[in-house]
Parts: C-alpha cells; sequence; structure tokens
C-alpha cells in the first residue's frame, strides 16, 4: 500500500515537472515570436525611411469677412505677431507675398534655429482688394530646408458674410536619415505646429493678440 502511494506520489510529480516544463518553453516560444515580431516592426520601420512622406489639412473659422482676413495674412508686416517662433522673413528675390518671390525664412525651435527659403507658388487672385463674392482664394508656397522640403496650399472661401473659413493642405517629403526618422515618429508634431500657426493667426486676427506678448 505504502509502495503504490509513493509512486503515485512520484506519478504526480514528475507530471507536475513535464506541465512545469512545458509551461517554460511555450513561454519561451512566446517571448521568442514576440521579439521577432518587434524585430520585424523595427524593420519595416527603417524599410518606411526610404519613403518618409505625409499629407495632412488642417482648418478654421475665423470671425471677420475674408477680405480683410486675406489682407491680414498677406501683410509681412504682421507676421511676427501671429507666426510663433519666425526670427525672420527675408525676400530674396521679388517683393514680398508675390508669384514666384523667394525669401529666406529663420526659425526658433526651442533651443535650435532653422533655416529654410519659401518660395510662393500660387497667389490667386493677384489683387486682394474687391475679391469676387463666391470665389476661392488660393495662396501656396514651397519650402526647403536642410533634410526636408513641404508644400502649404491654402484656400480661403466664405463661410457667410462675417465668416471666413481658412483651410491649409500640407505635404512634408524627408531626405537624411534624422529627419526622415522624425518624420517617421513624430508626425502628430507637424499637425500640431500647423494648427498652432492657425490659432495665433485667428487671435491676433479676431482680438489683436501678439504671441510675442504670450506668457505661457
Amino acid at each position: 500500500m505504502l509502495l503504490r502511494v509513493v509512486a503515485q506520489i512520484a506519478r504526480t510529480q514528475t507530471a507536475r515537472t513535464r506541465g512545469a516544463r512545458r509551461t517554460r518553453q511555450q513561454k519561451r516560444g512566446r517571448d521568442t515570436l514576440y521579439g521577432e515580431a518587434r524585430v520585424l516592426a523595427f524593420a519595416r520601420s527603417l524599410g518606411n525611411l526610404e519613403r518618409t512622406a505625409m499629407k495632412y489639412t488642417v482648418s478654421i473659422e475665423i470671425a471677420l469677412p475674408r477680405e480683410r482676413v486675406v489682407q491680414l495674412l498677406a501683410d509681412p508686416a504682421h507676421l511676427p505677431k501671429w507666426l510663433r517662433g519666425l526670427v525672420l522673413h527675408e525676400p530674396l528675390s521679388g517683393e514680398h507675398g508675390q508669384l514666384g518671390t523667394q525669401s529666406r525664412v529663420v526659425m526658433q525651435m526651442g533651443q535650435r534655429k532653422m533655416e529654410c527659403t519659401e518660395t510662393i507658388t500660387r497667389r490667386e487672385p493677384a489683387d486682394l482688394r474687391e475679391i469676387p463674392t463666391g470665389s476661392v482664394v488660393h495662396f501656396d508656397r514651397e519650402i526647403v530646408g536642410e533634410g526636408m522640403w513641404s508644400a502649404v496650399r491654402d484656400r480661403l472661401t466664405e463661410a457667410g458674410p462675417e465668416t471666413t473659413l481658412w483651410e491649409s493642405e500640407n505635404e512634408y517629403r524627408f531626405s537624411g536619415f534624422l529627419m526622415k526618422l522624425v518624420g517617421l515618429l513624430m508626425p502628430g508634431a507637424f499637425r500640431k505646429q500647423s494648427r498652432q500657426h492657425m490659432q495665433d493667426f485667428k487671435a491676433f486676427a479676431e482680438q489683436g493678440k501678439d504671441v510675442r506678448e504670450a506668457t505661457d
């Protein structure tokens, strides 16, 4: 009787040991698969660096007539009041804001400065006074900096007698490992910055607020 009990205990212990061994093997298998999945995802991310680009559209309504909004946007004297981080915006050729004009732009981004060249690629209508009702105002520009090319396509339409809808389509292409990595890992930062600029302009146009006087 004692021998049978001992034998049963031994069989039970052996089964438990085998079960624990199988559990450890299964866990190692899952860990291996998880590790392989992470490696594969990282490899795919590196592959995406070869074709890093993005495009998005942001919009905002401004409680002012469109003609007034367009004139405020086009006036270079107002740029420092709403374009947060602007250090310098000077024409290299042509007249500020006119079709074909190239400008040197310097922006303060945290602790570093970024310099780029802006080219006006579309401005319709050329005369921003007495814009026909129902028409769409287009203002497009290309911006080239170190490791980055971008295009901004602005459309301004009448949302009401005293309201303007500003839609901004933004496209980015990156070159160089660092900028491609930034574009891949932080796409939301670019959209957030575009929206911030629009909100700053709205506050300036509607309330006269100047970003240089902000305390936050």
